[in-house]
This record gives structure tokens, C-alpha cells and sequence, in this order.
């Protein structure tokens, strides 16, 4: 018989509303403003980014908030967006079209 092994995963899922109103609240006025400037779907910045990791806690602690969207940038990094649920807090849910 094999081994069964249990993989662990660090990949945080499943923010609450709650969660994201936390961290969103330990943002700057300014950083808030620049989000919404950009819209529900806007490529963030690597300075939204730096900002959203620190309300999270530290470096790194804001990836989950933020996901890549599929598309590259010129210098090949990858461009995040909000999650939706992050991003349906702040700009309230998707209408269709």
C-alpha cells in the first residue's frame, strides 16, 4: 500500500468581509483614491501593491487580496487586479452589461 500525504498550503482563500474591510481600511486616503481611480479591474501598481501588503501585515501578507489578471507587462511581470470579492467591497457588485 502506498503513503497517503497531506499537502499544505500557505495560499490564503476566503476573506471575509470583515477581513477585506480591515485591511482596506488600513489604507491611505490617497491609496483608497488611486484604487478607485482605477476601477473595478485596474492593473495595480507595484505601489498599491506595497500598500495592500502592508495593511495585510508585511511583504507578501496582501497576495489573496490581489491576483494576476493573465496579461504581462513590458518588463514581463505579471499585471494583478483586485479579486473580485475585494473588489466588489469597494466598487460594489458587478452589473451585467
Amino acid at each position: 500500500m502506498g503513503t497517503i500525504r497531506t499537502i499544505r498550503t500557505t495560499r490564503r482563500e476566503g476573506f471575509t468581509m470583515a477581513d477585506i474591510a480591515a485591511v482596506l481600511g488600513r489604507l491611505t486616503q490617497d491609496e483608497l483614491n488611486e484604487l478607485r481611480s482605477l476601477g473595478p479591474s485596474g492593473h495595480l501598481t507595484r505601489r498599491l501593491t506595497d500598500a495592500i501588503d502592508r495593511a495585510a501585515g508585511g511583504p507578501g501578507a496582501g497576495r489573496g487580496y490581489y491576483v494576476p489578471n493573465g496579461s504581462v507587462s513590458s518588463t514581463g511581470g505579471p499585471h494583478v487586479i483586485l479579486r473580485s470579492d475585494v473588489s466588489g467591497w469597494l466598487f460594489g457588485p458587478a452589473r451585467p452589461a
